[in-house]
């Protein structure tokens, strides 16, 4: 029987990208990143398999559309276009309206700084929860995403766990208190953990796999 911290070291062995650094985003606690962090939790938001919103995230990107003063800039249909190489067809052209209005309201509201956000907040998830929902197309899901990737760069929000997460612990056995979890790992690790688990828990990672490869440790 496989003990909780092998497991969650297999899991890391195995994953060993966030969402945030599959698509491209050197995550750091700067505006530029963080902005491309709120993009990406909006693709991720659809009915849509991570893969296609993560690919989506790096044609946007690769197009320039990295500041919200990029993704203002960019016509409706070069928006349109990027997702459409990204194969984010099924709600490429509503998304691509919610990335315009996105970028203009995080320019007004937080100056294109989304620390700003962050300091607002008072680094209480709830409240960053809240006004995270106020983009278009990011609702609760949405900011549970982010704030689950922006934990590597904002460590007071550590342990931060969704159900996603959680979902995925349980199917491991591993423990569903945040808490205990981020107990098997070190703390700088934690985000990537998170991120291996939603995996878990949508299918993209085997849990037999994950189980045997801790068993014979």
């Amino acid at each position: 029987m496989a003990d909780d911290r092998a497991v969650a070291r297999v899991l890391l062995d195995r994953q060993e990208h966030t969402y945030a650094e599959e698509a491209g985003i050197r995550l750091a606690d700067r505006p530029g990143p963080l902005y491309q962090l709120l993009v990406l939790a909006t693709l991720l938001s659809t009915r849509i398999r991570a893969c296609v919103a993560v690919a989506a995230a790096r044609e946007l990107f690769a197009a320039g559309y990295r500041t919200p003063q990029a993704m203002e800039a960019a016509s409706w249909q070069q928006r349109v276009d990027a997702l459409g190489r990204g194969h984010y067809r099924r709600y490429d052209e509503r998304t691509a309206t919610m990335l315009g209005t996105g970028a203009r309201l995080c320019l007004d509201r937080w100056h294109g700084d989304l620390r700003r956000l962050h300091r607002e907040a008072g680094n209480a998830p709830a409240a960053l929860r809240r006004l995270l929902t106020e983009f278009p197309g990011i609702g609760p899901t949405g900011a549970d995403i982010f704030l689950r990737e922006a934990q590597t760069v904002w460590p007071d929000l550590r342990p931060f766990t969704d159900r996603r997460t959680l979902s995925g612990a349980k199917r491991l056995g591993l423990p569903e208190k945040p808490d205990k979890l981020a107990g098997l790992v070190r703390d700088a690790e934690f985000g990537r953990l998170a991120s291996a688990l939603v995996r878990v828990a949508l299918g993209e990672e085997s849990v037999g796999e994950v189980t045997r490869g801790a068993a014979g440790r």
